[in-house]
Parts: C-alpha cells; structure tokens; sequence
C-alpha cells in the first residue's frame, strides 16, 4: 500500500473500453486528473446526466455480485477492480468518467487497470494525506461469515478465508501486506470466478450476461472450464483479497489495521464499513505511515 505524505493524483487523462460484465454492453472509461481534496468520484453519464457519484460506503445501494454506487437514478457498478488499484497505488483524487451503468470487466482482474494508471502519471500534491487509524476491534457476521477489523501498526494487513463446497476450490486463505509490488504480482492478476452450475440461473436473472471464459475464470465439477488453467493455484482467495480491496477504499481514506474475512463478500465488506463508522473506533491521523 502506497505510504506517503502529500495527496496523489493522476498527470493525464487516459481511457479504455471493455464489456460490462453483468449488462454485457460496451463501456469506455476515463480517468481525469482531480484537484488536491476532490477525492476519488465517478462521473456517470447512462442515458442522461453526468451525475457524480463520490467514491464512499454511503453511496452504494446494492452489493450483489458487485459493489454499485448509486446518486439519484444514476448508479455504476463493479467499482472494486479499480477502487483496489487506485488504493493500493495511492491515488487519492481522480474523476472517472463512465459512460454505462458498470465498469468494464476487462479480463475479469485489476492487471489492465494497473496498465492505465501506470499511462496516466502520478502527480503528488502538498497537501497532506489522511488515514483512518483502527483503534478498536470491530466486526460483523452473518450466516456463518464474518468480517473485522483490528489495530495494526505500519498500515492495512489483509487475512482472508474462503470456504466452497466445491472441492477444485475448497478452503483457501492468504495473509499478506498490499504493498505495490506484491499487490501487482500476485493480487492483481486474479479473476473473477464463478462455478458452472450458477452460471444459468445468472443468465436468467439477467446477470453475468458479458461474462465469458475470456473475462471470468468458471470451475465446475470436474474442475477448471477456461482452457489456460488457473493463474495461480489459490486464484480465487486472491480475486476476494482483490474485491475486499476495493471495498474498503470506499472509507473515504486509506485505512490502517488488520482486516480479517471469513467467508466474506462484497454484503460484509460494506457493513463492516458502516459499523467503524458508527462505531467510531478509529483515529484520522496525517502524514507518512511507518
């Protein structure tokens, strides 16, 4: 995770075009460079507006299968991907405008995110940063799953659990630091997943319907559909590591503590933002994070 002082923000604007995953329709998004304080929004223009939507837990509305923001009757969905890049890489100010209901799904990870930050530049400005210091435990369950957050020293540290029926996925659990290198290489490239057998009901709920072995890495019975295999042999944990990511760059400012998950989604992620808020168990603190 990005450690600095001052306010990052982007040089230039850049822009790519994909599917949305869930409408199946084409979407181009653009990055806006933002001044120091504006924080992170989303410029959405589907069908009418531009409406802005600003970047926080309060604006989102639904968290099925994605985490959607919503400003009126604008709303923009799948915001993780890019919400973990822009966190991870500590860009604290940026506009992205859209031009549909959904970001593009890309290949189904944050790798081509990465591509387009890393073409826009960085630019860092004199204002200060802020955190939210965690300093007491909270947390949240539901059905067996959980999701918390404790003090920690020296930034955000990620303990993630997921538990599947299926036995080509199983348990998998990963704990690690997000710094920018290993986020990059070993979180980053994971893809969204789903098993074989939900992909219909999906598809008659009028979901998934951009969603394909060239976006989404699908498992079945018999194991793994797409015919280059897994990425990594706990791709999946990854690829929840990397929407919980997201999610919790919806705070408002990077958070510093320890966040464990079990059996967690996008549902949890989101209540658990509500309670530290409500809770009020942090600290704002300015300046470099050790």
């Amino acid at each position: 995770m990005y450690k600095s002082l001052y306010q990052r923000g982007i040089e230039r604007e850049v822009s790519t075009t994909g599917v949305g995953i869930h409408t199946g329709n084409p979407v181009t998004v653009n990055l806006k460079p933002a001044a120091p304080g504006d924080g992170i929004a989303f410029i959405v223009r589907d069908g009418a507006g531009p409406v802005r939507i600003p970047a926080h837990f309060s604006m989102v509305k639904n968290t099925t299968l994605a985490t959607t923001l919503t400003a009126g009757d604008a709303s923009v969905s799948t915001v993780e991907h890019l919400m973990a890049v822009l966190s991870v890489f500590g860009v604290d100010n940026v506009n992205v405008h859209v031009d549909g209901p959904e970001l593009p799904v890309l290949d189904g990870s944050a790798a081509g995110y990465i591509s387009l930050l890393n073409s826009a530049g960085f630019v860092d400005y004199m204002e200060k940063r802020r955190f939210a210091r965690v300093t007491g435990e909270v947390g949240v369950e539901s059905d067996g799953s959980r999701a918390g957050l404790t003090p920690w020293d020296g930034g955000l540290y990620i303990d993630y659990t997921i538990v599947y029926e299926n036995p080509h996925i199983g348990t998998q659990r990963l704990e690690f630091e997000p710094t920018e290198v290993f986020f990059e290489r070993e979180i980053a490239p994971a893809r969204t997943f789903g098993l074989l057998k939900d992909v219909k009901s999906m598809y008659e709920r009028g979901l998934a319907l951009g969603g394909g072995l060239d976006n989404a890495l699908i498992i079945g019975d018999d194991g793994v559909v797409n015919p280059d295999g897994l990425r990594f042999p706990d791709e999946c944990v990854r690829h929840k590591c990397l929407d919980a990511l997201g999610d919790l760059a919806l705070f408002g400012m990077p958070i510093i503590g320890k966040f464990t998950a079990y059996k967690s989604g996008h549902r949890l992620n989101h209540l658990l933002l509500k309670e530290l808020a409500e809770t009020g168990r942090y600290e704002v603190v300015e300046g470099m994070i050790d």
